[in-house]
């Protein structure tokens, strides 16, 4: 039995702007972007990673959701506080350099960390903390 991850999750209050970002900057493929139960799918995915895929999602992606609900999880991704990921590259200081150089917010400048990667930290559009990391010694 194998399991593997297919999908994850990112909130976006705007698909346009982080298929910009996501796309452009970050390079990857759009792999879907329909309409969906009377919202937008969108998926997102890395041309070396053919069978992840990341869904750009409504920071409430529920269509019964109550307006106060929806209010809620807007002021938090305003804030950075909904999702975070992390994303391995082969070349921590490239990376940052061509995020920076198209405008993303910086975090963290590229750092060598205890627990053995080097690091960079942005938040997209949306203002999700995104880290790119790459294993020392490579």
């Amino acid at each position: 039995m194998s399991i593997e991850l297919a999908q994850c999750f990112i909130a976006v209050d705007d698909h346009d702007k982080a298929l910009a970002f996501y796309r452009d900057v970050l390079g990857f493929e759009v792999r879907n972007d329909v309409g969906f139960e009377g919202m937008r799918w969108v998926t997102v995915g890395s041309p070396e990673q053919p069978g992840v895929e990341i869904v750009l999602e409504p920071p409430l992606a529920d269509p019964h959701a109550c307006e106060d609900d929806r209010r809620a999880a807007a002021e938090l991704l305003a804030k950075g506080l909904l999702r975070g990921v992390i994303f391995r590259t082969d070349d921590c200081d490239a990376t940052f350099e061509r995020i920076r150089a198209a405008g993303a917010e910086v975090l963290q400048e590229p750092m060598d960390q205890p627990y053995g990667v080097r690091d960079c930290a942005f938040r997209d559009p949306a203002g999700n903390m995104l880290r790119f990391n790459q294993p020392r010694g490579k």
